[in-house]
């Protein structure tokens, strides 16, 4: 019989994979907010939402990922990562593997430091976080240079990262209220008495 931890644990990836599968998805709908025609000069709400249509909006994804890793690095395994951001790699026709050693790197970054990030306030871990893309894109675009791919203008890059950052401390807010994953305590334990 599977113990309660072991259930909240793969309750938990399944949970992940859901969310990840239904963001990959979302960005795979070819669902224009508005036609550009379709607006009249009057229409200030109707240009916004046009160009809001243009603007890269956050990489959810890789908050979803850094947000609980930062709080439960149990719940994400190196390999369900993977996996989920090589799909998502494949699908995005992104050159494959490249954001995906990216983002394990990262993620692994705060694995490794769980124990000094447990007691971060949520300003220093949103600075880490900010670093920690910022880092990621700098050098996804200094290979991308290297090896003299096409890419996305740094404007574009720079605005995905800014609402990266932006929407970061709302997935935390959602993952805390909603799915009650937050940082355990030093010294905290489970039910079983085993430390968190």
């Amino acid at each position: 019989m599977i113990d309660g931890a072991t259930r909240e644990i793969w309750l938990h990836r399944v949970l992940f994979l859901a969310i990840a599968l239904a963001l990959l998805f979302w960005r795979l709908l070819p669902l224009p907010l508005a036609e550009a025609g379709s607006c009249t000069p009057e229409a200030t709400f109707c240009r916004f939402w046009v160009w809001l249509d243009r603007v890269p909006g956050p990489d959810l994804l890789l908050c979803v990922i850094l947000a609980w890793t930062m709080r439960r690095p149990d719940y994400l395994p190196v390999l369900l990562i993977a996996g989920v951001v090589l799909l998502e790699d494949l699908l995005l026709m992104r050159p494959p593997g490249l954001w995906t050693a990216l983002v394990l790197m990262s993620s692994e970054f705060v694995r490794g430091r769980v124990a000094l990030t447990r007691e971060l306030n949520f300003a220093v871990e949103w600075l880490l976080v900010t670093g920690l893309m910022f880092a990621m894109i700098v050098i996804y675009r200094l290979i991308f240079a290297i090896v003299l791919l096409p890419q996305p203008g740094l404007g574009f890059a720079l605005v995905q990262l800014f609402w990266s950052v932006l929407f970061y401390p709302a997935v935390v807010y959602l993952s805390r209220v909603v799915l009650d994953l937050r940082k355990p305590a030093m010294g905290e334990v489970d039910a079983y008495g085993r430390r968190l």
